[in-house]
């Protein structure tokens, strides 16, 4: 995936590519974008507001990964408690990771909640 600086391009690339995972779908409850697997959230799509960047939102149980996340420009846990659970909030303005990070972020958040069947239909590809 190509790096891109335009927020909205490179939250569309992340949608796709979250769209494309075993049984993913989208929805808008509380009319956000969120994209779920198994009546699950995995990702939340911020689209912005104002001043403010659209974001991404994922659930990063690995330290390290977590770590990452949380050293992006403007990074914080999830509000609403969400953050003790491991999710973190990227807004995608000036310093965002490129795409292809997102990318890896969102999957990671994916195996967290989808299904062993489902992450399996994942691995074989």
């Amino acid at each position: 995936m190509a790096a891109s600086k335009d927020p909205l391009r490179v939250r569309g690339a992340v949608r796709d590519f979250a769209l494309g995972l075993p049984g993913a779908y989208e929805d808008f409850p509380w009319g956000d974008c969120v994209i779920k697997v198994n009546k699950k959230i995995f990702v939340f799509l911020g689209e912005g507001e104002g001043d403010r960047p659209p974001g991404v939102t994922v659930k990063l149980g690995d330290e390290k990964a977590h770590a990452h996340a949380m050293s992006a420009p403007g990074a914080v846990p999830t509000g609403y408690g969400l953050g003790r659970a491991g999710w973190v909030s990227i807004p995608l303005g000036e310093g965002a990771p490129r795409a292809d990070l997102l990318c890896d972020w969102v999957e990671e958040s994916y195996r967290t909640v989808a299904p062993k069947k489902l992450v399996a239909e994942l691995d074989a590809g």
